[in-house]
């Protein structure tokens, strides 16, 4: 069959589960279909034998992960009408034999990588020949993803900060400048893979690659390897870079770097740098998202009367917050843009929550006092509700 046969069958529909069925559902409504059109059941049936073949090449496609992942991103590229714009259809004005063939003039880096995705999806090699696939092993590679940590201070987090991380990724030997090969000599293109560096597997009507086992994907074979990198082509490199840190990340946050990783191969682009943040608590203030927060001391007759008090901040002069009279213990006031930084430039606030403290120690002369104040006070107990409610339950 033609790759545009392939991309033509919903094999969502053959199973009849929808596009966002679990790998459970479709396993279910395959083993249904499977015993329904069995031919060992159906004998002499052909309609249900084709049936059967149908049913079975869709759950080959959707029960693999990798396999289903690609089919949907075919058919979501071309729609569900592909091939079209032939006579018989209607859609697209190409056909596949245009878009997967070799490098047409004019067709450019696009082509090529369509035809490198459907190629493996769909048992197809190309019209490239080896020289087409040996170009491919020169081409540009992105460098490695690189992973670091680093442990920051309260105030930095919410800050920002810019930390020296000393990163040790892989980068090509500057021994044979990457090409494995001893100096001198130089490598060869891989008879197995043609210099591809990944090798077909057929499963069917379906053909996937995997890595050339001969020349572990490169594509290349080294004779005389570099003793440096023992042919690899890649050696350790220890770098040191300064890295900003943006403000208001948080504990555990993961912040990327772009370009900051490995380099890469043939001219390609550095990858990115992944920095892990932990951050250490802080001796006064607390945090939730983008606020602050603070447990404030009050005393008694501050909250009963009301005061203005003194409130620390992160960084700065303390501001002065006015408490009202009759403040009960745990009321929270908000100091707005004392907080952690957004990505707008705007700040959270300061959540500052009062702690009524009592004296653990009284002179008589304050025991008196205070003695006084409650029999003036003295009316209804003020916990006979919460009794009453508590029975009632």
């Amino acid at each position: 069959m033609s790759t545009k046969d392939y991309l033509e069958k919903d094999y969502y529909a053959v199973l009849g589960v929808p596009k966002t069925a679990t790998a459970e559902e479709i396993k279910k409504a395959y083993r249904k279909l499977a015993r329904q059109y069995h031919p060992d059941t159906n004998q002499g049936d052909a309609t249900k034998e084709t049936k059967f073949k149908e049913v079975s090449e869709a759950y080959d496609v959707l029960s693999d992960s990798k396999r289903r992942k690609e089919y949907d991103e075919a058919r979501a590229l071309f729609g569900s009408g592909v091939g079209a714009g032939r006579p018989g259809g209607g859609g697209f004005p190409f056909d596949f034999g245009d878009l997967f063939g070799g490098t047409q003039q004019g067709q450019g880096g696009a082509g090529e990588r369509l035809g490198d995705l459907f190629g493996g999806l769909f048992n197809r090699g190309g019209a490239g020949g080896a020289s087409t696939r040996t170009t491919r092993t020169t081409r540009p590679r992105r460098g490695q993803d690189v992973e670091s940590e680093v442990s920051l201070t309260f105030t930095e987090a919410v800050e920002g900060t810019t930390v020296s991380l000393r990163l040790t990724s892989s980068a090509a030997c500057t021994a044979c400048t990457g090409t494995g090969a001893k100096a001198g000599t130089t490598p060869r293109v891989c008879p197995t893979c043609e210099g591809t560096g990944a090798a077909s597997r057929n499963l069917g009507n379906f053909a996937f690659s995997e890595p050339c086992r001969d020349c572990k994907g490169r594509g290349l074979i080294v004779d005389d390897p570099c003793p440096v990198c023992e042919g690899s082509g890649r050696a350790k490199s220890t770098r040191t870079i300064q890295a900003r840190i943006p403000a208001g990340v948080a504990d555990g946050q993961r912040v990327k770097l772009k370009g900051k990783g490995a380099p890469g191969e043939n001219g390609g682009p550095a990858g990115d740098l992944y920095i892990q943040t932990n951050v250490k608590p802080h001796v006064v203030f607390g945090r939730q998202g983008e606020n602050l927060t603070i447990t404030v001391p009050v005393t008694f007759t501050e909250a009963a009367l009301g005061a203005e008090i003194k409130v620390p901040i992160l960084k700065g002069m303390p501001v002065t917050l006015r408490i009202p009279a009759g403040t009960p213990n745990g009321r929270t006031f908000r100091v707005r843009g004392r907080g952690v930084a957004r990505k707008d430039g705007t700040k959270g606030d300061l959540l500052a929550t009062v702690e009524v403290v009592v004296p653990k120690t009284l002179d008589d002369k304050s025991r008196e006092l205070l003695t006084e104040f409650n029999t003036a006070i003295a009316g209804e107990d003020p916990r006979a509700e919460l009794i009453q409610r508590a029975r009632s339950e």
